[in-house]
């Protein structure tokens, strides 16, 4: 198999790590359109969100130009808003991209937190967030490219 190489995501870092903003959210109606119409207001533009749920609560991950300021803004509002280091990775995509991906994150000893895809797409590639316990190791070895 050829050797791969992976790459960041247009806006993330070189390194592929990017600040995601998680804001824990009343599970009731409207309040995710609480959320997002103060950062609209705030002219705060969104590249990635994903929502989990409990029966108690939401949780709402941000992906943004200004990590700081989505925070703040949210904050001043209110919320709870927590900053998480994830990776921000392009992957293939083919049939066949994300599993090499996460072929080499296993056999390195990683294990996925949690994941989701971004509106990202990138020269036959979509982006992709990897939320492990050390981001910054597992950039290099993908950086390094998989067999």
């Amino acid at each position: 198999m050829e050797k791969k190489n992976y790459s960041p995501s247009e806006g993330a870092r070189n390194n592929g790590l990017v600040t995601q903003i998680s804001v824990f959210l009343e599970n009731r109606p409207g309040t995710l359109r609480e959320a997002t119409s103060i950062l609209s207001e705030a002219g705060i533009n969104l590249r990635a969100l994903n929502i989990a749920e409990t029966s108690d609560y939401g949780v709402l991950r941000l992906i943004t130009e200004d990590p700081d300021r989505t925070a703040e803004v949210l904050r001043d509002q209110g919320f709870l808003a927590a900053r998480t280091i994830v990776l921000e990775l392009q992957v293939p995509d083919e049939p066949g991209g994300l599993d090499r991906v996460l072929r080499v994150i296993a056999e390195n000893g990683f294990d996925i937190e949690y994941m989701y895809s971004i509106m990202v797409f990138q020269g036959g590639s979509a982006g992709m967030i990897f939320r492990v316990r050390e981001p910054e190791k597992l950039w290099e070895i993908l950086k390094e490219g998989a067999e």
